[in-house]
């Protein structure tokens, strides 16, 4: 399992995807601010992992910047064959958080980045009132958002980052589904 997650870092990691970072440093950023605030395993993996869709090469590819890739759920699919929901929930449901975000708070639309606007009409855009009240109820939704608050601020292009994708390799595989790892 570990090796699958490497390979896709080694091959992808230091791409960027529309942001002033790599997606290695988005990763590394994102569970580096999911474990400063205490947060579960479980959270932490998904934060690490959340934007691994955009690093499968069936998903690299489409070039047209209208096209919405799915990363999320393409991404949780591909997670879910070692991880619990736990993982893989809050990756899929990360993009339909910041549309509860957008269509919850106007001054957290203002916060995101011009490629995070760009996404979020390809994805749907601000959700309304009624689904917002509906995806609270949504099992994971919750970490989700809180996922989303750490993708969106794991976009530092001057931080000094001394973690690597091997300081989570015995947290990913302690959650890992032992059958698979």
């Amino acid at each position: 399992m570990f090796k699958v997650i490497e390979q896709c870092f080694a091959k992808h990691g230091d791409k960027k995807y529309g942001e002033f970072v790599t997606q290695r440093q988005h990763a590394l950023q994102c569970a580096m601010l999911a474990s400063q605030e205490g947060s579960s395993s479980a959270l932490i993996a998904a934060s690490l992992l959340h934007d691994i869709g955009h690093m499968l090469d069936h998903s690299i590819g489409s070039k047209n910047p209208g096209e919405d890739l799915v990363h999320e759920v393409t991404g949780a699919d591909f997670l879910a064959q070692w991880f619990p929901k736990e993982v893989t929930e809050p990756v899929r449901l990360h993009v339909v958080a910041k549309r509860f975000l957008t269509g919850n708070d106007i001054e957290y639309y203002n916060t995101l980045s011009p490629a995070s606007k760009h996404s979020l009409d390809l994805q749907g855009g601000p959700m309304s009132a009624d689904a917002q009240r509906q995806f609270l109820n949504v099992p994971f939704a919750k970490e989700a958002i809180q996922l989303r608050r750490w993708d969106d601020q794991a976009k530092e292009t001057d931080l000094d980052l001394s973690l690597q994708l091997s300081d989570f390799r015995e947290l990913l595989e302690s959650l890992a589904n032992r059958e698979f790892a």
